[in-house]
């Protein structure tokens, strides 16, 4: 065995060493869950406005033929009218369904809007976390090898900002 006497200080940073790569491994989990939520999301909320615009487009279009209708109403012989009022009215019906659907459509897609954006605050929370979490396992890891407690000192202090990180990026209590 070895004559040196290992340091009492040295098991601790071996403790916390291992801790910080553990709250960092998961950091890093947990960020790109959140990543791919919110890709995920955007591609909904596409998605929706896509069919948002489709809606809109068959809408116009019966609007359009309405506008036409209308015309025509005023035109036409008092023989004919009643058979244009009744087409105007399922006309303006059809008018009135796609604006409602387009209401809905939306309020999901600003709906996924919403989950994107949660998502990369919590992603962002979790990415500073695995930088401070990083610097704090290499400054542990340089104090290790040239025995130097301050710089262990300051790795605990970087990694303690990356756990404080880490658990925002459940709760979101500080400003990312």
């Amino acid at each position: 065995m070895s004559d040196e006497k290992k340091e009492p200080w040295l098991s601790l940073l071996a403790l916390t060493t291992v801790i910080l790569a553990v709250c960092a491994t998961l950091a890093t989990f947990k960020g790109g869950g959140h990543s791919t939520r919110a890709v995920l999301s955007q591609s909904q909320a596409s998605d929706q406005w896509a069919y948002y615009q489709a809606k809109g487009i068959k809408g116009n279009l019966y609007e359009v033929e309405a506008m036409r209708l209308r015309r025509e109403l005023e035109l036409a012989p008092k023989a004919a009218a009643p058979t244009l009022e009744k087409s105007l009215a399922d006309v303006e019906k059809k008018v009135a369904k796609y604006d409602g659907e387009k209401a809905e459509i939306q309020k999901e897609a600003r709906r996924f809007e919403e989950a994107k954006a949660d998502a990369q605050k919590h992603g962002a929370a979790f990415g500073l976390a695995v930088i401070f979490l990083q610097i704090g396992i290499l400054l542990s890891s340089i104090a290790a090898l040239l025995k130097q407690k301050p710089v262990y000192l300051l790795g605990l202090v970087v990694g303690v900002v990356g756990i404080v990180y880490f658990i925002n990026g459940f709760y979101l209590f500080l400003a990312v």
